[in-house]
């Protein structure tokens, strides 16, 4: 049995740090969009029904930016014979995605075009989970929680739109 050495955990830790801070700064990049547009343009719209609060969505999404940056470092953590460019391309281009909607949504107050953005990320979110699962089933489980959250938050962005 090995046991790690220090220096391999110390490495871990970090792998883990900058695995989460990833996920993070997109999320930090896309409430830039957001947060100044929810008191003024976003206040002003008609919503549709089920919108929660306002103060539900920042500890929501903070959990799944947790669990998505913790995804990602189980995968990355895996030891696999098995090239891995799929998974991270899959990873990369959800998370570009997933900022892309605020950027698009909030930012340019394009609702529409947020509805076409925001399929795009659910079909890359489904194929992150496939490409995951083959490295880590924990790691593509992490991804369903995210997956439904973003199928609600596509209602809520198709509504928006059918409704302004």
């Amino acid at each position: 049995m090995d046991i790690p050495s220090n220096d391999h955990k110390i490495r871990s830790f970090f792998i883990a740090v900058a695995c989460i801070a990833t996920s993070f700064v997109a999320g930090a990049i896309g409430s830039l969009a957001t947060i100044p547009n929810i008191p003024t343009w976003y206040a002003s719209l008609e919503k549709p029904p089920l919108l929660p609060p306002n103060e539900v969505f920042g500890p929501v999404w903070t959990v799944l930016y947790l669990l998505i940056g913790i995804s990602l470092y189980l995968v990355v953590k895996t030891r696999s014979p098995k090239n891995k460019i799929l998974a991270y391309s899959a990873f990369s281009t959800q998370l570009v995605l997933n900022t892309l909607w605020s950027l698009v949504f909030f930012g340019l107050h394009l609702p529409w075009l947020g509805v076409v953005v925001i399929t795009l990320l659910i079909t890359s979110i489904l194929a992150t989970i496939y490409y995951f699962r083959k490295y880590s089933s924990l790691a593509a489980w992490l991804f369903v929680p995210y997956l439904a959250w973003v199928c609600f938050a596509s209602y809520l962005t198709i509504g928006v739109a059918i409704l302004n």
